[in-house]
């Protein structure tokens, strides 16, 4: 998420902002504040979406899938967002932001990742708790082919936060706690399945 679910446990002015974002999703419209939410966090905002959307899915579990679609489509326009920060004004802005989040080390890293794995390291930090926006601004400094940059972005960002809200859709709040504390075991195991789904549709074919 643009880092782990470790986040979704903010303090100080962190803890501030995470409690006045839930106050105003308690307000009508207030879903929209998980739209932008999950916009800026792509390139910039420090808290992962998913602890918001599992705010919005317990208290209307009906809805869960709505707001799990609403998150990707935010995330992804903010993906995207992030990719013009990286092309365009990485000098600017980019080396600004990885210097503010500790992760000036881990952008020669990204490099590397993206020469041998392309789309895939961009779905691996879209689903996984790697990193979502040193992998956004990186793309676009780097030049990845857009079109993939997105693909890869909307399968990884959706699998992401539709299973989110498949756990609380079918096993209701209880399942909240479970969530937050194996997140990253799950979302690695899903990441192994998901591509081994890939490597066995292609060997069948």
């Amino acid at each position: 998420m643009a880092g782990s679910m470790s986040e979704a446990k903010p303090t100080g002015a962190l803890r501030r902002l995470y409690d006045y974002c839930l106050y105003l999703m308690s307000k009508p419209g207030g879903v929209w504040v998980l739209f932008w939410v999950a916009v800026v966090e792509s390139s910039v905002f420090p808290i992962p979406p998913d602890v918001f959307l599992m705010a919005l899915a317990i208290a209307v579990p009906a809805k869960a899938f709505r707001f799990a679609l609403i998150c990707t489509v935010g995330s992804v326009l903010g993906g995207m967002l992030g990719y013009g920060m990286g092309y365009f004004f990485m000098e600017l802005v980019g080396h600004r932001v990885i210097a503010f989040y500790g992760m000036a080390e881990q952008y020669l890293q990204v490099q590397a990742l993206y020469q041998q794995y392309d789309a895939w390291a961009v779905g691996a930090a879209g689903f996984t708790p790697l990193p979502y926006k040193l992998f956004t601004l990186t793309a676009g400094a780097f030049e990845l082919n857009f079109a993939t940059f997105c693909l890869a972005s909307l399968i990884s960002r959706g699998a992401r936060f539709f299973m989110v809200a498949a756990f609380i859709y079918y096993f209701g709040p209880a399942i909240r706690g479970f969530i937050e504390r194996y997140f990253n075991l799950l979302t690695i195991i899903f990441l192994v399945l998901l591509i081994g789904g890939f490597v066995a549709f292609k060997t069948l074919l």
